[in-house]
């Protein structure tokens, strides 16, 4: 194939003809799924797809373990992208889970991105701010 026809508009399409009873066949020279918008595992795949030198370091575990999206992708839980998704019956092989954190690849180091008030904002709330108001103020500006 010359042409890269594997993006989610072209998968969601397919995944409705099916479901309208038309026969698909999905034809890919990769061995993943979702061309630009898709997740590598192991991680040892994503060295050899950026032609980074040598394996990934000990310090980042088994690579079985990772499961990287080049694209991060969310769903808004009552979005219409989760309606089609459930109107196509592609759920039947999918899993939804929530999230469990996200990290940042930057200079050489591996950084978790903060996913909770108490990770946003480390700082004390001010002795004459009530609590309650700190806390509508971070989640205002979060």
């Amino acid at each position: 194939l010359d042409e890269m026809y594997q993006s989610i508009c072209e998968c969601i399409l397919s995944g409705i003809m099916s479901v309208n009873g038309k026969k698909v066949l999905h034809m890919d020279r990769n061995p993943y799924y979702g061309g630009e918008s898709s997740s590598i595992t192991p991680l040892e795949e994503l060295y050899k797809r950026f032609e980074l030198p040598d394996s990934p370091p000990e310090s980042m575990g088994r690579g079985r373990d990772w499961n990287v999206d080049l694209i991060p992708k969310f769903l808004m839980a009552n979005g219409q992208l989760v309606k089609m998704l459930l109107y196509t019956e592609v759920t039947r092989y999918l899993d939804f889970k929530v999230v469990e954190g996200s990290f940042v690849y930057k200079g050489g180091k591996i950084y978790k991105v903060p996913s909770t008030e108490t990770e946003a904002l480390p700082l004390p709330v001010p002795p004459l701010w009530p609590r309650g108001a700190a806390s509508r103020i971070r989640q205002v500006s979060v």
